[in-house]
């Protein structure tokens, strides 16, 4: 563990200076390696490219048990605000807005007083999903995206605090912040190289407090089961969820795996209750996506076909099976079968959305994070994760070429290489979308494959 104070430890002074930094370019954003740090890793670079009248920083975080998102902002306000504002000039919007839960009053309290001119805070709710962009430039501006566009239908760009953090520190992308919650002796958000494994950071929080642990990378709603902690941090990797192996989070995500299962329990067990539908966000946006009638599909041939074609629309926030479902089914597993088949298929939308008036439902269907806890079975976890004042050392780092949307990364360096931190030893092949991939510690290269492996 490396505190700030020690070695490289000018970290907080370094970055309170950064409030006074240079413009950065779109080029230099691209050069660091900067991607989208919450979610598939967008490369950001492109994303900066486009104009906007309205730029919003997603600060929502409404995965229950994460909490980087506002440790980054208590930790550092000046610098997310920085980066916020700069991409702010990138994109030519005359607004930006940080949205945040209202719960979060000293977080808020310290960002008021601090932002410039254009920029202001909105309040969201402490439910879920909020932290989903449609509902995000919904709440925001009250605009509502067209289904299978983007917020830049409606004249936004979303981007997330600790891409906003990254910016502003204007140097290459070689370190992540996550959250390391649920069964561990104390839950924290951490800083760690990028590349290091699963099993490093549990060892942050204390280690797991059960016997055959697995993870839940990226949240409980949203993310994907580990067994395997030599598993390596991406910029991606926003939270670890650790459980038993017999949790019952775990055994849904085991399930969930099993599609012929899944399949089969729908079609004999769903009652077309339609809660699933009732509590899908993107319908109640007036999205054209009923997930009861892509149940009922489950008992047709193809002949159910038109009862799938709004899936494409779903945004995947498996609310429908964890929380809406009375008969613990999973219509989001078979929403997202669908859109993957259809996606595959080239297949499209070709009818107007239905128009609506989310008003009269949104907001008495959102579904609040402590409700969603309970049901879960999170509640006897610890709902906090202060942020550690140190770093990992580590040995020796993987760097999955694939850490972003886009095609892999190709290698820059081959075996035996000597390199230091910030060295690019992976980029982009030209004229394909995807982010630079820098050296997270100094070493020497010891392998060369899907993934670089440095060794100190």
């Amino acid at each position: 563990m490396l505190p700030y104070g020690a070695a490289g430890g000018t970290e907080r002074q370094e970055s309170l200076a950064t409030r006074d930094m240079p413009q950065a370019s779109v080029e230099q954003i691209q050069s660091w390696g900067v991607v989208g740090a919450g979610g598939a890793g967008f490369p950001s670079h492109v994303k900066f490219r486009s104009k906007a009248e309205i730029i919003i920083l997603n600060a929502a975080e409404c995965e229950p048990l994460l909490h980087k998102d506002k440790e980054l902002l208590r930790a550092y306000p000046d610098e997310v605000i920085s980066g916020l504002s700069q991409a702010r000039q990138l994109v030519g919007a005359h607004e930006a807005v940080i949205g945040i839960k209202g719960k979060y009053h000293d977080v808020i309290e310290l960002l008021q007083p601090k932002l410039p001119e254009g920029m202001r805070i909105v309040e969201l709710a402490d439910s879920y999903p909020t932290g989903d962009e449609f509902i995000l430039v919904y709440d925001v501006t009250k605009r509502i995206i067209p289904p299978g566009r983007i917020p830049l239908a409606v004249g936004a760009v979303v981007t997330n605090v600790e891409t906003a953090l990254n910016v502003a520190r204007a140097r290459p992308v070689t370190e992540k912040f996550l959250t390391v919650a649920g069964a561990v002796v104390e839950p924290v958000t951490v800083r760690v190289p990028v590349g290091v494994t699963f099993r490093e950071v549990i060892g942050m929080a204390g280690g797991a407090t059960v016997d055959d642990p697995v993870a839940l990378v990226g949240g409980v709603m949203m993310g994907r089961l580990s067994t395997d902690f030599n598993e390596v941090v991406t910029k991606t990797t926003g939270g670890l969820i650790v459980l038993s192996r017999d949790h019952r989070l775990a055994r849904r995500y085991v399930l969930g795996a099993n599609w012929k299962a899944t399949a089969r329990i729908g079609a004999s067990a769903c009652d077309q209750c339609s809660f699933c539908t009732e509590f899908c966000p993107r319908y109640l946006l007036g999205h054209p996506i009923e997930p009861h009638k892509a149940m009922r599909s489950l008992g047709y041939s193809m002949v159910g076909e038109a009862n799938v074609i709004g899936t494409l629309f779903c945004c995947e926030c498996n609310l429908c099976t964890m929380m809406a479902c009375p008969e613990d089914l999973d219509p989001s597993k078979v929403c997202v079968q669908n859109k993957r088949r259809l996606m595959a298929e080239g297949r499209k939308w070709e009818v107007e959305a239905v128009a609506t008036r989310p008003e009269l439902h949104l907001n008495n269907r959102r579904v609040p994070i402590a409700r969603l806890i309970r049901k879960l079975g999170l509640a006897d976890f610890k709902n906090k994760g202060p942020l550690l004042e140190a770093s990992l050392i580590t040995r020796k780092v993987r760097l999955p070429l694939k850490q972003h949307v886009g095609a892999p990364a190709a290698p820059a360096v081959k075996v035996g290489d000597v390199v230091k931190r910030g060295d690019v030893v992976a980029k982009p092949a030209e004229n394909q979308l995807g982010a630079v991939i820098h050296a997270s510690i100094n070493g020497r290269v010891s392998e060369v494959s899907d993934a670089i492996v440095i060794e100190a």
